[in-house]
């Protein structure tokens, strides 16, 4: 198996980011997954291609939802010794009540307003993928991106070039 990470058009996918499906055991969506972007970003392997939207896009609106700064997250990361240490803290920054089933549902959602869906074709458009009509989320472009949905290969993406 090759080391060599795919590109796509906007630039290098990787394969083993959690989905934003995954909860974290607090019960938050996408939570594991800025999590895992944080520890790529601080060892220096977090390619440009997500560091466009590393603590903006999912992340910043989780944390927006959570009313926490993005670079709090970011820090306790680092400074963490493990994942126990990490939750711990996590929980002292996070609020008491998270509010899951509100931010949940907004990503699971995330895409389906009336501005969101034409977003969601453009995206769909610049993949290739204009015919998918079972991607109906952000949520859903990031795992059919990712190699979690089968059936895109960013090889055959068109090219913006």
């Amino acid at each position: 198996m090759s080391d060599e990470q795919p590109l796509g058009p906007t630039g290098v996918i990787l394969r083993d980011l959690p989905s934003p499906y995954v909860p974290h055991a607090c019960g938050l969506l996408h939570l594991p997954r800025f999590l895992a972007k944080c520890e790529k970003h601080l060892n220096g392997g977090l390619p440009k291609s997500y560091q466009r939207n590393f603590r903006k896009g999912f992340d910043g609106f989780l944390c927006l939802h959570l009313e926490i700064d993005p670079d709090d997250v970011v820090e306790i990361v680092r400074s963490s010794e493990n994942e126990a240490d990490r939750d711990s803290k996590l929980a002292e920054l996070f609020p008491d009540d998270l509010k899951v089933h509100v931010w949940n549902r907004k990503v699971v959602q995330m895409g389906m307003s009336e501005m969101g869906r034409e977003r969601l074709e453009e995206v769909k458009a610049d993949m290739g993928i204009s015919d998918r009509t079972d991607i109906l989320s952000f949520a859903d472009m990031i795992d059919i991106d990712e190699g979690r949905i089968p059936g895109y290969d960013p090889s055959k993406a068109p090219s913006k070039a």
